[in-house]
């Protein structure tokens, strides 16, 4: 079966403390599957890069309803107000991240790069702790690649090798995300052999793709919630 999985062979992977990247924009391509595996799991103290938490009880809201984050680096949290409480408590420790500037970071660390320029955040608190380059007369931030110990990405389809095809807004940040880590695992809603998804339909190579694990929701979920 190539590089499908089961379930605690991923679960084995996460362990208390990990750095990891999970795929999503407000719960539309996370991987639901894994995400309540990692709560019945109870790993705690997990350093997740996202773009955001969701909502409360849904994706990686759950994993915040758990007490299971210590550090959060996304581009904003105010659909899920018990990240903001933990936050204001001092349970989680969040680096918020302008959203553009969060995808390059990622891309960055999958690409190799010792970081990028940008001149978003300059005075603001988003230049704090940060060097500051002028090249041609412009000033610049200096922004520090982002890399995971685990990817953990939804994808809709998946064949033996681990070619994926995603779909819809579903795609978001699962492709780049899977660049930057060491080891990545796919959810999907189907599985199929090798050679039935065709070169041109395929939207991430295998060679990124570590294993695959079959989701266990449905099409119509996975459709309704990312159009």
């Amino acid at each position: 079966m190539g590089k499908l999985i089961e379930m605690n062979t991923v679960l084995d992977r996460i362990h208390d403390g990990a750095t990891v990247m999970i795929g999503g924009f407000m719960g539309c391509g996370t991987p639901h599957t894994i995400m309540d595996g990692l709560v019945q799991k109870g790993v705690k103290n997990l350093k997740v890069i996202a773009n955001d938490t969701a909502l409360i009880g849904r994706g990686i809201g759950k994993l915040i309803d758990h007490n299971q984050v210590s550090e959060l680096t996304a581009s904003h949290i105010g659909l899920n107000p018990k990240t903001g409480q933990q936050m204001n408590q001092g349970q989680i420790k969040v680096d918020l991240v302008p959203q553009g500037t969060l995808a390059e970071r990622i891309r960055a660390g999958g690409a190799g790069l010792g970081g990028f320029l940008t001149p978003t955040g300059l005075g603001t608190v988003v230049q704090e702790g940060k060097q500051v380059i002028k090249v041609g007369g412009r000033e610049f931030l200096l922004e520090q690649p982002l890399r995971a110990e685990v990817a953990l990405i939804k994808a809709f389809k998946a064949d033996e090798r681990g070619n994926l095809v995603f779909r819809l807004s579903a795609r978001n940040f699962n492709p780049v995300m899977a660049t930057a880590a060491d080891y990545v695992v796919a959810e999907v809603e189907q599985f199929v052999p090798a050679g039935d998804i065709q070169p041109d339909q395929v939207h991430l190579p295998g060679i990124f793709v570590d294993a695959v694990v079959l989701s266990k929701e449905s099409n119509g979920e996975e459709q309704e919630e990312c159009n």
